[in-house]
């Protein structure tokens, strides 16, 4: 069958001509190929003598015997140089193979096959260097044909895929590939055919005959052209990176993980607040570790126990029932399918695992329990569902304390947790602990402070005598929500009330130390019934031992020996710190009598009070500032004013009307435009002072008292004058019963004149001057008696064998409570009966009674 062979076959590679000689040894015919390759046209050529047209002068006389010898009829094959044709002086070398033949006339001839030596040559170092690529390659190289079949692979490319290279001709790509990799690898194929674009590091996964795991190979490809530049097919050079594709993947995991743990850093442990930092870790976790996380914490840790039971001991000692209990704090899960479903018992999902919120105990011998008992890192095995294909169970520890558990989750499909994935699991569970021990101690600390802070200020609703009270406390320092700012209501003999408010100079813990310090010393002085200069002067010399050196470092009582050896080095040690605590506070002192509407201030180095009466505007009552408590040396005057009904009191710290942006003179002329309408409820009054005014919180603590005056009304007080005589013993039993008796009070009105006749004999016994009586009645019944003398009453236990001094021991025995005061002329002398509530009175026992004897 006869085939044509296209332009581009091997002929043109090797570039073969024909001539023949005639028996006259010219040249009698002239190929096509011939004339390319010496240039000469066939016209020219036909019937020149061809060893004077193409060969050197030199080499003619013997050319001339070789042509004879071959119309003699002899063969010859040899390397005939010949000169190329536009090139001067460049020879070229042909293998020239002569065969003799016959005309048809029976005379001697001769045909001439002549190749060009340097493209033969060319040749063989082509195909030298094909069969080194495709034998010595240490890579794969295959060779496909249009068809996208394999023509001829190398021994490497066998090795790979088993049998003998020749075996793999005719094969496809789907015989090496799963179905989705062939057809990729199909298309680029076809790409690469059609279009001539090469293809580099195209990225191939499959399996070796008989080895399970993953192969990673990176083929170049890049189509094949015939010497006429007719497409012949695609080669192709695959590598295996297995290892270098393991080493990316373990570079790749190294840096993620790095990312990781600098977000972790950056984002875990923002917040002191425990469950919020168990959520920042899943935040961080899912999905970029893991698809599915939780966290357990310590129920004792999350209620404020001192010892969790996460502490090496505490877990030694766990009973074989299971763990301590623990609360789920945090759940997240990157597949919706993952999230457990609701059932009807709140504290499990529906899979069995523990609800968000809820309290459960693991098994004791749970890969949960044993991960908290050891501290060390546990797998868990996949869950029923088979959805999750690993879990690492991973012990929170801070500080040698276990706080809590989380767990790491990988669903199938995703890659199984290797070494380098429990080490990072751990460096995260372990900062997630630190974080959320450090937001224990913090809830534990701020705890006690709020404590300290919350014993140290009056409690939310203060009542008083003749006053309706608000008040607002905002300390400067959010982060413990203590501060040296204070104020405080106190009940006074007589249904009178003492207001304080002062700020102590600075703020955090030891301010509120130091203010703690100076309330109650106020308490004990307002109990002492003292005038407020008197209150403030006594205060200022409490203010200054606080800030004294020595206060500190006093020597231990009852002796001078070692401990007061250690008391010098210690003063010696800490002077310069002491030195600089000195304790300044600023404070404002108020005593508000109900039945006459005045109230008397004292002023230690305070902002001024505020008084708006109705139908007026706001003034700042005009109280000499004096020097703060802590100076020293100079003494307090007193102001009294007179506040009408329904006037509005305010006392507050600075922080309420300065700040960095504005001076005090813009915040107190704020102040005084906030405080225009009274008659508002209280509490809306106070809040809208504080909505109104630019406090800048957080720069400084705020403290907010506010009163409105309700003076007794006449008919709750009753007020007599009796004369210095004995009957006004009996006078002052009647007023006192008639009193009684108006005011619907009959239960109390044996007790009241018993009482009133004691203290009133006392009066005519011990006092001087006129005596005076009076009721007064608010929540509390309170029965004052007034005299010229000095001597304060003092109570005592009588001897059996006195017949008097039990008048006091009854009074205090029958009586809420009772007490005496120096007053501008005298004293008083007073005792205080709870009203009745509908029960019958309590009365004394036997035993109280003969106590007396």
């Amino acid at each position: 069958m006869w085939q044509n062979s296209p332009p581009g076959s091997i002929y043109d590679y090797i570039r073969v001509a024909s001539f023949s000689i005639g028996a006259d040894g010219l040249i009698e015919q002239w190929s096509r190929r011939a004339a390319g390759l010496f240039g000469i046209a066939a016209d020219v050529a036909v019937g020149m003598d061809p060893v004077e047209a193409f060969m050197p002068a030199e080499l003619r006389r013997d050319g001339h015997r070789r042509v004879g010898e071959i119309l003699d009829g002899r063969e010859w094959t040899g390397l005939v140089p010949f000169r190329i044709p536009g090139e001067r002086g460049v020879r070229g070398l042909a293998e020239l193979y002569v065969m003799p033949s016959e005309t048809k006339t029976g005379e001697r001839a001769a045909i001439c096959i002549v190749v060009d030596v340097r493209a033969l040559r060319s040749i063989e170092t082509d195909l030298a260097a094909s069969q080194a690529i495709f034998g010595q390659s240490p890579f794969g190289f295959v060779l496909f044909g249009k068809d996208l079949t394999v023509v001829r692979a190398n021994e490497r490319f066998a090795t790979v895929f088993g049998g003998r290279a020749a075996d793999h001709r005719g094969r496809t790509v789907d015989d090496y590939l799963s179905r989705s990799e062939a057809e990729r690898l199909t298309a680029t194929l076809k790409r690469v055919l059609r279009t001539g674009t090469s293809v580099t590091d195209l990225q191939l996964v499959g399996h070796a005959p008989g080895d399970p795991d993953h192969r990673y190979w990176s083929m170049n490809l890049y189509r094949v052209h015939s010497g006429s530049g007719r497409p012949v097919g695609i080669a192709g050079l695959a590598t295996d990176v297995t290892s270098r594709h393991i080493a990316a993947r373990e570079a790749a995991s190294a840096r993620r993980n790095l990312a990781l743990l600098n977000e972790a850093s950056a984002r875990i442990g923002n917040s002191l607040d425990l469950e919020t930092t168990a959520r920042e870790l899943l935040d961080v976790a899912v999905p970029g570790f893991c698809d599915l996380a939780s966290v357990d914490l310590y129920q004792g840790l999350l209620t404020g126990d001192d010892a969790p039971p996460g502490s090496w001991d505490s877990l030694r000692q766990e009973s074989v029932g299971g763990s301590a209990e623990l609360r789920r704090v945090a759940l997240a899960s990157a597949v919706s399918d993952a999230l457990p479903a609701t059932t009807a018992d709140p504290a499990r999902a529906g899979d069995g695992t523990p609800a968000l919120g809820s309290v459960h105990r693991f098994p004791y011998h749970s890969p949960c329990a044993v991960a908290l008992r050891t501290g060390h890192v546990e797998d868990v095995p996949g869950d029923d569902r088979g959805f999750v294909q690993s879990t690492l169970a991973v012990p929170m520890v801070a500080h040698d304390t276990v706080v809590g558990l989380v767990q790491f989750s990988r669903t199938k499909g995703s890659e199984p947790f290797g070494d380098r994935d429990r080490g990072l699991a751990i460096e995260l569970a372990a900062r997630a602990a630190v974080c959320i021990d450090n937001a224990r101690l913090y809830r534990r600390e701020h705890e006690r402070a709020l404590i300290l802070q919350r014993s140290l200020l009056p409690p939310g609703d203060p009542e008083a005598a003749g006053l309706d009270i608000a008040c607002r406390y905002l300390p400067g320092n959010t982060a413990t929500e203590v501060g040296g700012d204070w104020f405080d209501v106190i009940e006074l003999p007589g249904h009178r009330t003492a207001l304080v408010v002062g700020d102590v100079m600075g703020r955090g813990l030891r301010a509120a130390v130091a203010m703690g310090e100076l309330r109650t010393a106020v308490r004990t002085l307002a109990l002492l019934d003292l005038e407020p200069a008197e209150v403030l002067a006594a205060l200022d010399e409490v203010a200054r031992g606080l800030g004294t050196p020595g206060r500190a470092t006093g020597a231990f009582p009852g002796g001078s020996g070692g401990g007061a050896q250690w008391s010098s080095r210690a003063a010696h040690k800490n002077r310069e710190a002491d030195l600089s605590e000195v304790y300044l506070a600023t404070c404002v002192y108020a005593v508000y009598d109900p039945v006459t509407r005045r109230c008397t201030f004292a002023n230690a180095g305070h902002l001024p009070p505020a008084v708006v009466e109705p139908g007026r505007r706001t003034v700042m009552v005009d109280v000499p500032p004096g020097m703060p408590l802590g100076v020293g040396g100079e003494p307090f005057e007193e102001v009294e004013v007179e506040l009408k009904e329904g006037a509005l009191l305010a006392l507050y710290t600075d922080g309420l009307v300065e700040s960095r942006d504005h001076p005090l003179d813009e915040g107190l002329k704020a102040l005084r435009e906030a405080l225009v309408a009274p008659r508002r409820p209280l509490e809306d009054v106070c809040d809208h002072v504080l909505s109104t005014l630019d406090t800048r919180h957080g720069e400084d603590d705020i403290a907010l008292l506010m009163a409105r005056i309700r003076g007794l009304p006449d008919d709750a007080v009753g007020d007599w004058r009796l004369p210095r005589e004995p009957r006004s013993v009996g006078r002052a039993r009647e007023l006192a019963r008639q009193q009684l008796l108006a005011w619907d009070l009959g239960d109390l009105v044996d007790t009241t004149e018993l009482l009133v006749s004691e203290l009133v004999t006392n009066a005519l016994r011990y006092g001087e001057g006129e005596i005076r009586l009076r009721l007064l009645l608010d929540r509390t019944l309170v029965c004052e008696v007034w005299d010229a003398g000095l001597v304060q009453p003092r109570r005592r236990r009588a001897r059996d064998t006195d017949e008097g001094g039990r008048g006091l021991q009854l009074v205090g025995m029958l009586s809420a409570g009772w007490g005496s005061r120096r007053t501008p002329r005298g004293k008083t002398v007073w005792f205080e009966l709870a009203l009745p509530d509908g029960s019958s009175a309590a009365e004394p026992t036997l035993e109280q009674l003969l106590s007396m004897y």
